[in-house]
């Protein structure tokens, strides 16, 4: 950016400020007055572009949230405000009003940290106490901007020992430091001791006259040699201290160690300091058998025994992920209730702001813009290999991929953002010597790709194109963003050297010299491609993420989410980015994102309810995903689990069956024995209603639905579809809600000979579906998304007034929630929205014609049978169905999938 255009940013800003929610007119017209000063003057372009990055700055909204509270609770923040000095917060609010939050951002950042506050124990308050809350947040949405404006909050109320815990690795460590240095201590903790001298840094520039001791640096985790220099006596601290340590075994101990120590000299066992422990990526805190019994429980037992040090202490666990193990680990729910770490007394849920670019937009509203397939690895690099495969080459995906990364920040040079951070993401294998291999392959290909720039990119249009590698990047913006990004090819060829000269390529794992210091180019910006695996999977902020090569398998469901560090904030290139990952893995983020989602509902629902923390993790202990969470987490454990789980209000089908003639041909005999006993029960499939996605039978009797189930051969892996559970759940209930069914049998509306198919006694014309990769000699994976429904099919059997209702509920959500598309964008409707006004459940009968992936699926075309139950929500006390997990099975298909930089420690 031109000085003046940065000048005229800084006349206009404080305007618009002022208004509550500035429109597209008021903004430009204080531009049109500010143009007409002499530092100010730009052309029309800059000056229309200034107006857009100005209208999404402003425009972003954010709410508050949900909460659910102990029933003990008494309020005290509302009394004790008018007498707090808010030091620390008001100089952190300053430093988000220079980084450009809204003031709608800042309103309810200010309302929820007082909120969570608020449920925190009044630090002033004598006796002992101890209160245990989680904040539920957006994978990349801002949980570390919400709890340093906690943080400075619980310092002006009167807390004075603060401990970060966060993350396993030092480089999430060291960068959640730097983000304490600047939002709250105010000073470079690098030099701390050092004979450079102090440097004072964020908040501090506008008040440095109280500093917080820290006891850790940002190079520097805690250890006990160091800790004198942090000074102070922690029972009478002046200033708060505080600790940002790495969520190891090693640093706890020494930190353990240490205050009993303080504590010995003392002559007194605990500390009267009211303290506040914050546990980043708090699911990763608990017992995780995944890892070994030992090593990982020992953290969770350390950081309670870290609480009891002190007479007065709260935990506050923040996560992007319900599916957080302090949930699902106990193995009873009396464990939960007891001393672990569950968040017994308070709950909140973290609404993002509305520009915020998260798993529902990736996934489920615009897959086709930002999502590509990698098909073409398995030759290169299976998702499978060993630790000492050799990389000789890449996928041509991953070339494409970086040609879109040096594409893409070229346009951004374009819209004048030539100083912004820039990163490209590949993470791609677990082990750290492929990691290295990767890197040096992808810093020869750049290399290369440089060199045809600088010799080509300056010719004219037509004679750059002579050169297969300026052709290619042009291939690549004409198929990206020729229709998006509003640029020209010339603008672009233009600003190729200037994009692709400063890119390097980085390993960021335990054991890289490498590292992502973005503070270090605030002027000019980084641009860097980062190499890794598992420090690229959790916590990691990777800035001005645009490109991301995703080619892992991890079907974890915290894992998973936490490995999309595409999610966050790209104000002024969101329509630039763009996710290349396999299509199963696609399908599984899917998955998760809209389970998320409904967990978050039940959430919103139990607070308008007034119900305790406690029934909501006993809700999430029950959702139907935990069984593949809870079985992943305790497969070292036993070969078989008892699960309990709640049906209502889910959706359950045969993704997995079993690739065997026999057990497919028992499954279609079961779905014949189904018609003939609705024809006995006078429903024949003859007098079936025509509707979209096949012919209806309404209002059907249990008893043929029942006898269906206990004939069909269930995959093990299909774990939720075990007919046992199912059957006992339906049969509890056969005389009351789930007496009569609605049942589809599935098809299309046209097909041809391959698909048409008259087993059930009528013509029907089968649903075409893929054999997915993943697929073996005994186990057949419908798709590799592993999905056999059709979008949409749960509102089968409503009538339009039901419809209607249900999508006019979630409409009203989404413009509650400030995600309404504007530009007159089809909302995209998730099918659980039809089973809150459902009165019936829907059984699908599917016959489909598979259609292999190299192979025959069978030498006998017949039809291969699956279903899909909808199950609606219930007007009675949830009760839950016992479901045995096969563990040996999960074992074998999905073992572990720790990487080897975590499994051999991290560098100390």
């Amino acid at each position: 950016m031109n000085e003046n255009y940065e000048n005229l940013r800084t006349a206009v800003e404080p305007f618009i400020a002022k208004s509550a929610m500035p429109t597209p007119d008021t903004i430009r017209s204080w531009i049109s007055q500010f143009r007409q000063v002499p530092d100010c003057q730009v052309d029309d372009a800059a000056a229309e572009r200034l107006a857009r990055e100005l209208e999404a700055q402003h425009g972003v909204s954010m709410k508050i949230g949900s909460v659910l509270i102990d029933k003990e609770w008494t309020p005290w923040l509302e009394s004790e405000k008018p007498m707090m000095d808010r030091f620390y917060w008001m100089r952190y609010r300053r430093l988000l009003v220079e980084k450009r939050f809204s003031g709608q951002v800042l309103a309810t950042l200010d309302s929820v940290t007082d909120r969570i506050l608020g449920l925190m124990e009044n630090p002033k308050k004598d006796g002992v106490w101890d209160r245990r809350g989680m904040v539920v947040g957006h994978v990349q949405s801002g949980k570390t901007a919400n709890y340093t404006g906690l943080i400075c909050k619980a310092a002006d109320a009167g807390y004075k020992l603060i401990i970060v815990i966060a993350g396993i690795h030092n480089n999430l460590r060291n960068q959640t430091q730097l983000r304490i240095d600047e939002g709250f201590v105010g000073r470079d903790s690098a030099r701390l001791g050092s004979s450079r001298g102090d440097r004072i840094i964020g908040v501090g520039r506008y008040d440095s006259s109280r500093h917080p001791w820290t006891f850790t640096t940002s190079v520097r985790d805690f250890n006990s040699t160091g800790a004198g220099q942090g000074g102070g006596n922690l029972d009478s601290l002046s200033v708060p201290a505080v600790f940002v340590i790495k969520k190891n075994s090693s640093t706890l101990r020494i930190l353990l160690e240490w205050l009993e120590g303080y504590n010995r000299r003392r002559g007194a066992k605990t500390i009267s300091a009211p303290m506040l422990v914050i546990d980043d990526e708090a699911d990763n805190a608990s017992i995780n058998i995944k890892h070994g019994k030992g090593a990982v429980s020992n953290i969770n037992g350390q950081i309670r025994s870290l609480l009891k040090l002190f007479d007065r202490s709260c935990y506050i666990g923040y996560t992007a992920t319900p599916f957080a193990n302090i949930f699902i680990d106990p193995d009873s729910a009396d464990e939960m209730r007891g001393a672990d770490l569950f968040p017994r007394n308070f709950i909140v849920s973290l609404d993002p702001p509305s520009n915020y670019f998260g798993a529902n937009r990736v996934f489920l509203e615009h897959p086709k813009q930002i999502i590509r397939h990698i098909e073409d690895h398995e030759q290169v690099l299976p998702l499978k290999h060993p630790r000492d495969t050799a990389i000789t080459s890449l996928p041509d995906s991953l070339v494409r991929a970086i040609r879109a990364f040096i594409v893409a920040r070229a346009i951004r040079q374009v819209r004048g953002q030539r100083s912004a951070h820039n990163s490209m993401l590949v993470n791609a294998s677990r082990f750290t010597d492929v990691q290295q291999q990767l890197r040096n392959e992808i810093h020869d290909r750049l290399e290369a790709m440089k060199a045809s720039i600088s010799v080509n990119g300056a010719q004219s249009e037509r004679e750059a194109l002579r050169d297969p590698e300026i052709r290619a990047f042009h291939e690549v913006w004409r198929e990206e963003y020729s229709l998006t990004s509003e640029t020209e090819w010339s603008d672009v060829q233009a600003a190729l050297h200037e994009s692709a000269a400063p890119v390097s390529v980085v390993e960021v794992n335990s054991r890289s010299a490498g590292n992502l210091a973005y503070a270090d180019h605030e002027n000019s910006g980084l641009n860097v491609i980062a190499v890794g695996g598992f420090s690229l999977s959790r916590g990691l902020t990777l800035e001005g993420l645009i490109v991301s090569y995703f080619l892992r398998n991890s079907m974890m469901y915290d894992t998973l989410m936490q490995m999309g560090r595409w999610f966050g904030y790209r104000p002024g290139y969101d329509d630039l980015c763009r996710v290349w990952m396999p299509e199963e893995a696609e399908g599984w983020y899917a998955h998760v994102a809209e389970s998320i989602d409904e967990l978050r509902d039940e959430l919103r629902r139990m607070e308008a309810a007034n119900a305790t923390p406690e029934q909501f993790g006993l809700k999430v202990r029950s959702h139907p995903d935990t069984l593949l969470v809870t079985a992943k987490n305790k497969m070292g454990s036993s070969e078989r689990l008892v699960v309990s789980i709640g049906l209502a209000n889910s959706f359950v089908e045969t993704a997995i069956l079993l690739r065997d003639e026999d057990k497919l041909k028992q499954n279609l005999a079961a779905a014949k024995n189904l018609a003939g006993n609705l024809e006995k029960e006078g429903f024949p499939l003859t007098a079936a209603a025509t509707v979209t996605g096949g012919r209806l039978l309404a209002g059907a009797p249990v008893g043929p639905v029942l006898q269906f189930l206990g004939e069909f051969q269930n995959h093990e892996g299909a774990l939720l579809t075990d007919g046992d559970p199912i059957q006992r759940y339906i049969t509890k209930r056969a005389d009351d809600e789930l007496k009569t069914w609605d049942i589809l049998f599935a098809a299309v509306e046209r097909g041809d000979e391959d698909t048409e198919d008259h087993s059930l006694g009528i013509k029907l014309f089968r649903q075409r579906r893929t054999a997915g990769k993943q697929s073996t000699k005994k186990t057949l994976h419908i798709t590799n998304k592993q999905r056999v429904a059709s979008r949409g099919v749960e509102a089968t059997g409503l009538t339009g007034t039901e419809i209607s209702q249900a999508r006019e509920d979630y409409r009203e959500k989404l413009e509650e929630d400030g995600k309404l598309p504007a530009d007159g964008t089809p909302i995209n409707f998730p099918d659980r929205i039809y089973r809150a006004v459902r009165s019936r459940p829907l059984l699908v009968v599917h016959l489909l014609r598979v259609d292999p992936e190299g192979e025959k699926v069978l030498d006998d075309p017949q039809p291969v049978v699956a279903y899909s139950i909808s199950f609606p929500t219930t007007a009675n006390e949830e009760d839950t169905v016992e479901y045995v997990v096969n563990t040996t099975w999960i074992k074998e298909h999905f073992r572990d999938e720790g990487d080897e930089e975590e499994m051999a420690g991290d560098d100390q």
